[in-house]
């Protein structure tokens, strides 16, 4: 728990996801639709009249903290992808996971609840999201008020371009073996190009842990995987 002047911030739960670290993981919540997520709730926050009434709503906002950076230096300063790593804005007029308070937000697709014998959980959908993501609030999505028709977006107005995804004979074996929903989540998370924004070598090939699996790649004007092979 943390005390900040006169308020508390306790944790509520914990997401697990189909990330198993930050490489890959969607810079923002729904360029991949397919990724899932299951919120698993706090002892004290397991009562299903905590989610009385959320089954109307079809998308939550999910305020999590970046834990796996908390322990790193901040800056006023960052470098977006966006802006290809090179030019620099205000933390403040950035979504830079390296914040003072290293708090995040996210909205997330709400795509049932799962009652459990250990309580409810909520299955999320378009999350971005790594396995382990401590979650300390989370809200109901208002389009009538959170979606206005003249928002200007700066330096981030349009989404970023998907690249064309090949896979290699071997690899591709492999692939289709795998669930439908764990085959779209690898495709859609490559497309966006997952590789920090410096980096421009064609012949470099990546590894990222994606829904249990090992996937490598290469980056070139399109992306092509290698190998996916089980985590050991």
């Amino acid at each position: 728990m943390l005390l900040i002047m006169d308020v508390e911030i306790e944790l509520i739960g914990i997401m697990r996801t189909c990330f198993g670290e930050k490489f890959a993981v969607p810079r923002q919540p729904g360029l991949c639709p397919s990724a899932w997520g299951r919120l698993i709730f706090e002892p004290r926050y397991r009562g299903e009249e905590f989610l009385r009434g959320m089954e109307g709503f079809s998308h939550l906002w999910v305020i999590f903290g970046f834990h796996q950076t908390l322990d790193q230096e901040w800056s006023p300063t960052v470098r977006p992808p966006r802006l290809g790593g090179n030019q620099r804005v205000g933390v403040f007029a950035s979504r830079s996971t390296f914040r003072p308070n290293g708090l995040g937000l996210s909205l997330c697709r709400l795509e049932g609840i799962d009652f459990t014998a250990e309580g409810p959980q909520l299955l999320l959908g378009g999350v971005d999201l790594v396995d382990g993501t401590p979650v300390y609030d989370i809200k109901p999505y208002l389009s009538y008020c959170e979606s206005p028709r003249d928002a200007i977006c700066g330096y981030a107005g349009e989404a970023p371009p998907a690249l064309a995804v090949s896979v290699h004979p071997q690899a591709k074996d492999v692939l289709e073996r795998l669930p439908a929903r764990d085959q779209r989540i690898i495709l859609e998370c490559l497309a966006l190009d997952p590789r920090p924004a410096a980096h421009d070598d064609p012949l470099r090939e990546y590894g990222v842990m994606i829904c249990g699996m090992n996937v490598r790649f290469q980056v070139g004007d399109s992306v092509t995987i290698r190998e996916i092979s089980p985590m050991n």
